[in-house]
């Protein structure tokens, strides 16, 4: 069980990985971490979102 446990983490890393190296993935990821800096600091920064 274990080593299945493994296989599918690593699978799903794999995964995860691949498509955070695509361009449009890459332009939400660092919108989200935008506004999650917004919110932890207080300010307003990051509310807007764009669409497109």
């Amino acid at each position: 069980m274990g080593m299945f446990s493994k296989l599918a983490k690593g699978a799903a890393a794999k995964k995860a990985i691949s498509a955070a190296q695509k361009p449009e993935n890459q332009r939400k990821i660092k919108s989200a971490i935008s506004s999650m800096r917004g919110k932890k600091s207080g300010g307003t920064a990051g509310t807007t979102r764009r669409r497109g």
